[in-house]
């Protein structure tokens, strides 16, 4: 059994990947957002831990992580500052598996693309997790959309991203995400793009 952090757990990621975790596997789960309200029927669940709190807020994130094997980071704002956090928190926890999703563009991969200063926070969070010595998985999806669809494709850092321009679904993703936080070892320090599967 797993248990699994999930910061900006109120995300529209973060809940499909949710409800992926309930019905495909056994993790506990605990749901950290700064409005717990946002959620409130999920304390219910007999393997969900719902709370609240800041990702700045070392000091609460850190009692969060405490018993944790995976953090999965779904989050936006200040991104290169929760990054900080995040690893400063996991660094003084011990534990070692984060999954942090980002955006495609962020290492210039999309042919014909550049997407400028819009990206700088993805961009620098990513160098801030890079930078760490953790067992990350950084996930750089492409445009998003809600299809009940489960259809993609991957590529590492330093390929061109395929398919940029097609929408690839948040439950796609959400399924690469379960599959990361469930098996040990899965794309270890590596970042991934996602895209729709031609």
């Amino acid at each position: 059994m797993t248990n699994v952090l999930i910061l900006g757990a109120h995300g529209q990621i973060a809940r499909v990947a949710t409800d992926l975790f309930l019905t495909e596997t056994d993790a506990q789960l605990t749901l950290y957002l700064r409005n717990a309200k946002r959620l409130k029927n999920m304390g219910r669940e007999e393997r969900v831990r719902v709370v609240e709190g800041d990702v700045l807020d070392v000091r609460a994130l850190q009692a969060a992580m405490a018993g944790q094997d995976v953090v999965y980071a779904n989050l936006a704002g200040a991104m290169e500052q929760q990054a900080r956090c995040i690893v400063q928190a996991m660094e003084a926890t011990g534990v070692r598996r984060l999954i942090f999703i980002s955006s495609m563009g962020i290492y210039d991969e999309v042919p014909g693309e550049r997407h400028g200063s819009i990206l700088d926070p993805y961009r620098n969070s990513a160098r801030v997790i890079e930078a760490s010595d953790l067992d990350y998985t950084i996930v750089r999806p492409a445009w998003l959309n809600d299809r009940n669809e489960i259809a993609y494709g991957i590529t590492l850092k330093g390929q061109p991203f395929a398919n940029p321009k097609a929408y690839v679904s948040r439950k796609s993703v959400a399924d690469l995400v379960v599959k990361l936080a469930t098996t040990r070892g899965l794309e270890s320090r590596q970042s991934l793009g996602v895209h729709k599967a031609a």
